[in-house]
């Protein structure tokens, strides 16, 4: 008897595993209200050079044209002032020290000398305003999420490794009190060094939520319902997409913002008390007590009335003996037997693809005709349908194709927005919204896709190794925006090209649909000789 025998005797779907859903959404409403924070953390109101108090008898619009040059799209410089200003040649405005010759000629100009003066109407204080990270230090303010994800990515495989080794729920705990005590270190951050260090061991934390939450829930299901209730989950956090959007709107301090999306893990420190663990790991560990503890009370909240042979401790560690990891796991495991080499490489392709591109449309919230708090709250609401798209995709179309094709739909509505004339700006807005609710269903795809491919004894390795990957992609994004210096349509031509690249991946790998999740790394690459046997069955028939 296998584990998914021992799952239908106590319930695969019932009141135990929609409370373990319920419990385990705090998490997964947390991460993208921190994911997408520099939307609204690290924001650029408008700004432009700090000048002199203007006279009476000068508006404020006279007095920023006599000291501001005009960039080359007609508006007013942020970064540079007149040396003296370009008013009637009077003393009172600044001109004294200069030469008559200086006075006709072209004007010259330099970069703020006394730093800069913002616009205080939609954000009361960023860290771009704190620091000045503006102008030539615009290049740090992006760096802030390139670190964060940075952070994320080492705690990927951090958090991959040890909870296999450990435990999915004490490493659970681990993430819940680093992200609360590195969250309020960074709210009293006084450095712009401080603030960036914090950030970045914060990204380190929250990866625990998104290697385990998803594992912790899956291996609890039973296969006919592991769709419905990995799309279910993944609504909790389209729901911290708009939540985030209120939240922003309603504290516009920074300090503030940030304390606000980092407390509520005190309330699920505490939830933790009633999450239990994943029985199938306690299982391949040998701890067979647990497990059957887990298991009866999966049973009594199901309603399901199971006899003690079929619960008894002989018959778990029979099913515990065929199970046992034998050695630690290791991310070498994954590259050492040639069905899982190939869904590894193939998984960290599409994972780098998913985040670079959704992270590159999530972030680029400007140019679209919208407030920034009315943009992210309709690329939230636009992920809602995409749940929808997603659960029919994967039930009748399968993973695979679900995933390639999310993807495909990802860079084809980039590509169509290069094509779009700048001032048709309602084209260029629906098209973002459209490629966000893609990117959005291939990154719901990803994380049910993948929890199937592999074995249960290397599955948070698996899952830390390519959401590794992918955290590399969403760290490169940022910086890719930068590239918009270069040529403006450059930024959107990479995250499209990656986009399509990694839908070409997605169908190199297996589908999964209907199939029962793999224990061991016998059962993936058995599976493997099983698919190749069939076509020379078939040709010798």
């Amino acid at each position: 008897m296998g584990f998914e025998e021992l799952l239908d005797q106590v319930g695969g779907f019932g009141p135990f595993q929609l409370r373990n859903v319920a419990l385990l959404a705090l998490p997964r409403i947390l991460l993208p209200m921190n994911f997408l924070l520099p939307i609204f953390l690290a924001a650029v109101p408008a700004h432009h050079c700090v000048l002199p108090g203007a006279p009476a008898n000068f508006s404020q619009d006279m007095w920023l044209e006599a000291h501001l040059p005009r960039e080359s799209d007609g508006t007013l410089s942020s970064c540079f002032r007149f040396t003296y200003s370009q008013a009637l040649p009077n003393t009172t405005l600044g001109g004294e020290g200069q030469s008559p010759g200086e006075l006709q000629g072209e004007p010259s100009t330099v970069p703020c000398p006394q730093g800069w003066e913002y616009d205080h109407s939609e954000f009361s204080s960023t860290i771009a305003t704190e620091w000045d990270l503006v102008c030539e230090q615009k290049g740090l303010n992006r760096a802030t999420s390139t670190f964060f994800f940075i952070g994320v990515l080492v705690g990927a495989v951090a958090f991959g490794y040890l909870s296999d080794r450990f435990g999915r729920r004490r490493l659970l705990l681990v993430a819940y009190v680093s992200a609360l005590g590195m969250g309020l270190a960074s709210a009293a951050s006084v450095s712009y060094i401080m603030f960036v260090i914090t950030r970045t061991l914060t990204g380190t934390a929250l990866a625990g939520f998104t290697i385990i939450v998803m594992p912790l829930e899956l291996e609890w299901l039973d296969v006919g319902h592991r769709t419905v209730a990995g799309v279910l989950s993944s609504t909790f956090w389209t729901g911290g997409v708009m939540l985030l959007a209120l939240v922003g709107y309603l504290i516009r301090d920074w300090r503030w913002l940030l304390l606000a999306v980092t407390l509520p893990c005190v309330p699920g420190i505490v939830s933790l008390w009633w999450v239990p663990e994943s029985a199938r790991w306690l299982l391949t560990q040998g701890r067979v007590e647990e497990a059957r503890r887990y298991l009866l009370c999966c049973a009594r909240l199901n309603g399901r009335p199971v006899g003690e042979d079929s619960l008894s401790l002989e018959a778990l560690s029979k099913v515990a003996a065929a199970e046992r990891v034998v050695r630690r796991p290791s991310y070498l495991d994954l590259l050492r037997t040639p069905r899982l080499r190939h869904i590894s490489l193939c998984c960290m392709m599409v994972w780098f693809g998913v985040n670079f591109s959704y992270y590159g449309l999530s972030l680029d919230v400007s140019g679209l005709g919208l407030n920034v708090y009315q943009t992210q709250l309709l690329f939230g609401a636009v992920e809602l349908p995409a749940k929808l798209l997603v659960y029919l995709s994967v039930r009748h179309a399968g993973r695979r194709l679900t995933q390639a094709g999310t993807l495909l739909g990802t860079a084809l509505t980039l590509g169509f927005r290069l094509l779009v004339a700048t001032e048709k700006v309602y084209w260029s807005t629906a098209l973002a919204v459209m490629g966000k609710g893609f990117s959005e269903a291939a990154f719901t795809t990803a994380y049910l896709f993948t929890s199937e491919l592999y074995p249960t004894v290397l599955r948070q390795t698996g899952m830390g190794l390519t959401a590794l990957v992918g955290r590399l992609g969403g760290s490169l994004a940022p910086l890719a925006a930068l590239l918009d210096g270069v040529w403006p349509s450059l930024p959107k031509l990479i995250y499209g090209g990656i986009a399509l690249l990694a839908a070409c991946t997605a169908l190199l790998l297996p589908e999964t649909r209907k199939a029962r999740l793999p224990e061991t790394i016998q059962d993936v690459e058995g599976k493997s000789l099983q698919e190749e046997q069939m076509p020379m069955k078939q040709v010798h028939d």
